[in-house]
């Protein structure tokens, strides 16, 4: 049985590579003789991880204006409003080895967040047309992100596996039949404690981690976690440990967590840990903070497992979706708009304090459920993977 993971950008995004280590793990942990592979846009960036059976490059191809293809493609659009043609030779490097695989694992659990997706849209169309099996693993998509032509695409899977309840409630108020409950599969994610930098106070460290994606979205948000860092730093004894999680040029959290650290780090409170770790070793850090606070939701999934009291910033369905799922509540999740408001941030921040003990005590009681619904997942995968063999 020949499982591939596709829809990967690559692991310079640590949450990324976090669903394909512990995917790769839980599934080979509970399904006998399966062989699991990763088609990556950034294969170079995903070599550490060595329990693949293999990684395949699955970066897309340009094509050479005027060239054959430009032309066929060019006409098929204008005469028949036909993008499959193009988009066949943008997606080659993932549709030539449809034939190959068994089933296809979609692992970007956000994708369909951002938009429509032609791309993908076409390989699931591809993979279905060859009579291959298709999931969407872990994913978490809003209602303000659906659309007709993206809905049409959802049932063309055989298994939809919505990390949340909010994901999931919503695409069965949408009349999808093939969509089970599950749980990110990063909770189960193991995790590698590298020495502790100067500065850091062993059970009195608070995370921060912060993205240009939030930033973007909002730009005051930026002075707002200024105002923040000022105000732990003052009435509170506490270090703070900036994290980056995703590391990609153009998209770096370790960029503006920089910029953070230059403003703070006379005060010798303030520490920047490095911006070339991997998964399991922010998930290291991550796990010996007293509390944390993130924007990027696997830096989040991080602490959540580890039993860390966590305060999310600015996210979408899916922050809301996994902190309802775990507390009951959107317990300290803060809306994209909110998080320029430094009164919502701090009021936030001293709830998570006066909070920290019942808020340890709900992890440790909640997350083996949590874990246990990571591996229903794989449960759900079987059950499909017993009708090919049949």
């Amino acid at each position: 049985m020949k499982i591939v993971m596709f829809a990967h950008g690559g692991s310079l995004n640590r949450g990324c590579e976090a669903i394909v280590r512990s995917s790769t793990n839980i599934i080979k942990d509970k399904i006998q003789n399966v062989k699991v592979y990763l088609a990556s846009e950034n294969p170079e960036s995903d070599q550490q991880l060595d329990s693949l059976n293999g990684i395949f490059d699955a970066s897309k191809q340009s094509i050479t204006r005027y060239s054959y293809d430009w032309l066929i493609s060019s006409l098929r659009v204008k005469l028949f409003n036909d993008e499959t043609y193009a988009l066949g030779i943008i997606e080659n490097n993932i549709i030539k080895h449809i034939n190959e695989m068994d089933v296809f694992l979609s692992i970007g659990g956000d994708n369909y967040c951002y938009g429509e997706q032609p791309g993908w849209y076409e390989v699931n169309r591809r993979v279905k047309v060859q009579g291959k099996k298709l999931v969407l693993w872990g994913c978490s998509i809003g209602e303000e992100d659906m659309s007709d032509r993206k809905l049409e695409d959802l049932k063309l899977f055989d298994l939809i596996l919505a990390r949340e309840s909010l994901t999931y409630n919503m695409l069965l108020n949408k009349g999808l039949t093939n969509v089970k409950l599950c749980a990110d599969p990063a909770f189960t994610m193991e995790r590698e404690e590298l020495e502790l930098p100067e500065g850091w106070q062993e059970g009195n460290t608070v995370g921060l981690n912060f993205s240009p994606l939030v930033m973007k979205r909002n730009k005051d948000s930026k002075t707002a976690v200024t105002e923040l860092i000022t105000h732990i730093l003052n009435n509170t004894n506490l270090s703070i440990a900036l994290t980056p999680h995703v590391i990609q040029e153009g998209n770096s959290d370790y960029e503006i967590l920089r910029h953070y650290y230059e403003i703070f780090k006379n005060t010798k409170r303030v520490i920047l840990l490095p911006g070339n770790l991997n998964a399991i070793q922010y998930k290291g850090y991550i796990s010996r903070m007293r509390f944390f606070i993130g924007a990027r939701t696997h830096a989040t999934i991080a602490a959540y497992s580890s039993f860390v009291p966590t305060m999310v910033l600015g996210y979408s369905v899916k922050s809301r979706g996994i902190a309802k799922d775990i507390f009951g509540e959107e317990k300290l999740v803060l809306r994209i708009d909110e998080v320029s408001d430094f009164s919502l941030l701090k009021q936030n921040f001293e709830q998570m304090i006066n909070e920290e003990v019942a808020i340890k005590q709900q992890l440790k009681t909640n997350m083996p459920y949590i874990k246990g619904m990571s591996y229903k997942a794989v449960e759900h995968l079987q059950d499909l993977v017993e009708t090919i063999e049949v």
